[in-house]
């Protein structure tokens, strides 16, 4: 009877060592093939199961030890999307663990931004959707309707800072969030401001987006804004360059430097050329950064129409109240024009 209690027993010690060490090699052995201290793993939106373990492969050495686990904790019946992390050393069990319920967030900054296109093609990169679906959620028209806006002043929703996403947003969740972003900025008391020169909030983007491209220097603009402003007030055309140089970047490509504005420039046909056109242009040129929105409400109070670049002080300009005197002040830019051959 003791023999073949003892034979009972080591029978059952052993299964119970095999099972220990079966479990222990599928769930909790080091099953990570990468040297970082950690890597992120992408899953796509309604991922299969075969799709979902070709996305993890690379980053595991043993492959069907994690298909066992994964069917053991039921994880492959509830794929989920998005971005997770993995550390180097990790078991089976902490991958699966984190797969499920650990998807990391990412920060997305946006600044300088001058068409829808350029937009969503670097929005595509960093999350997952792609540049045609966020082009086609930014210009839906039902949502534009919905928003007063148009196809050339969407651009004005996007606020450049520093956001949070899933990587697994969606494009319209996307558009959704910054929408939210815009209302949460533009409150009360910034809408009063506006209202009180005479524009609505995309109007005061648009017009921001040209006094930031006037001039890189923050205390600067307060007073090129007032300068715009006095200008709409007295039914004067912009006669903004920024926009001109839009206009030619739009034809031949932004990547394209124009160091000078000529005069057969002015006469480019276009809705955007201020030259030509009274009033505001039908959208932002850039996306405007919150300096220079701040710079529009809360303009510099003076009575300049004019103004130039100061060559004696590059980023800056001479201001003037008269055309004559705004003349006078040409004179030392157009020479410094010639003097360095800029023809362009």
């Amino acid at each position: 009877m003791k023999t073949i209690f003892r034979i009972f027993s080591i029978i059952s010690f052993l299964i119970i060592a095999l099972i220990a060490t079966f479990g222990y090699k599928v769930f909790f052995k080091s099953n990570t093939s990468f040297s970082e201290d950690f890597v992120y793993v992408y899953v796509n939106s309604g991922s299969s199961q075969d799709e979902m373990i070709n996305s993890i492969s690379s980053y595991i050495i043993d492959v069907e030890s994690f298909i066992k686990a994964a069917k053991t904790k039921k994880y492959l019946e509830n794929i989920k999307a998005g971005r997770f992390i993995i550390y180097k050393g990790d078991g089976n069990n902490n991958i699966i663990n984190s797969l499920r319920s650990k998807n990391i967030p990412l920060n997305i900054t946006f600044n300088n931004i001058q068409t829808i296109q350029e937009f969503s093609g670097y929005i595509s990169k960093k999350i997952e959707a792609d540049s045609m679906s966020l082009i086609e959620s930014f210009t839906d028209e039902n949502f534009l309707k919905s928003l007063n806006l148009s196809q050339e002043s969407v651009l004005s929703l996007f606020l450049p800072n520093t956001y949070e996403f899933f990587w697994n947003t969606s494009a319209d969740n996307f558009r959704e969030k910054m929408v939210r972003e815009f209302n949460n900025f533009w409150n009360e008391n910034r809408i009063e401001k506006a209202k009180k020169i005479g524009l609505n909030p995309v109007e005061v983007s648009v017009l921001a987006s040209i006094v930031q491209k006037e001039t890189p220097k923050v205390d600067e603009r307060p007073t090129i804004a007032g300068v715009y402003l006095n200008r709409l007030s007295k039914r004067m055309k912009l006669q903004a360059d920024p926009t001109i140089v839009y206009v030619i970047k739009r034809k031949e490509g932004f990547d394209k430097k124009i160091r000078r504005v000529l005069y057969k420039d002015l006469r480019i046909k276009s809705a955007y050329n201020t030259y030509l056109n009274k009033g505001l242009p039908p959208g932002p040129i850039v996306t405007p950064d919150l300096s220079a929105i701040e710079a529009v409400l809360n303009p510099s109070s003076h009575n300049f129409i004019f103004f130039v670049a100061d060559v004696s002080n590059p980023g800056y300009h001479l201001f003037s109240k008269t055309l004559v005197e705004h003349n006078r002040k040409k004179r030392q830019y157009t020479k410094w024009l010639k003097e360095n051959r800029i023809k362009r």
